[in-house]
């Protein structure tokens, strides 16, 4: 998919570069571990949870040649289907927990 940029690792925005040279800018969800790897959740930045949306899911693998890391797309389905369900059902978990909505929730459906 591209390298992430990384001064933005671990904030809530990272900027992919995919292989036409295109920029993405993606805010992270969640991260999980599944058999070994560590998954990351992210839906486009611009958009807000309560429109639709499609959580896109990268995993975190070694560069082999700058031992950077990197993310990649998930190839397998099967992984895909099993961390896609995890990811929902803790996103489920998190937003159904909290009715109230923080400041910081308060100003994305803002557009802030």
């Amino acid at each position: 998919m591209g390298t992430m940029n990384e001064s933005q690792y671990g904030n809530d925005f990272v900027t992919l570069t995919d292989d036409e040279g295109n920029e993405i800018e993606l805010e992270h969800l969640d991260t999980l571990e599944y058999e070994g790897t560590t998954y990351m959740a992210f839906i486009p930045a611009e958009m807000s949870l309560d429109e639709e949306y499609h959580l896109m899911i990268l995993k975190v693998e070694t560069d082999e040649e700058s031992q950077e890391e990197i993310l990649a797309t998930v190839e397998d389905e099967d992984v895909l289907d099993a961390v896609f369900e995890r990811f929902s059902q803790r996103l489920e978990d998190y937003f159904d927990g909290s009715d109230e909505l923080t400041e910081e929730e308060e100003l994305r459906r803002e557009g802030y």
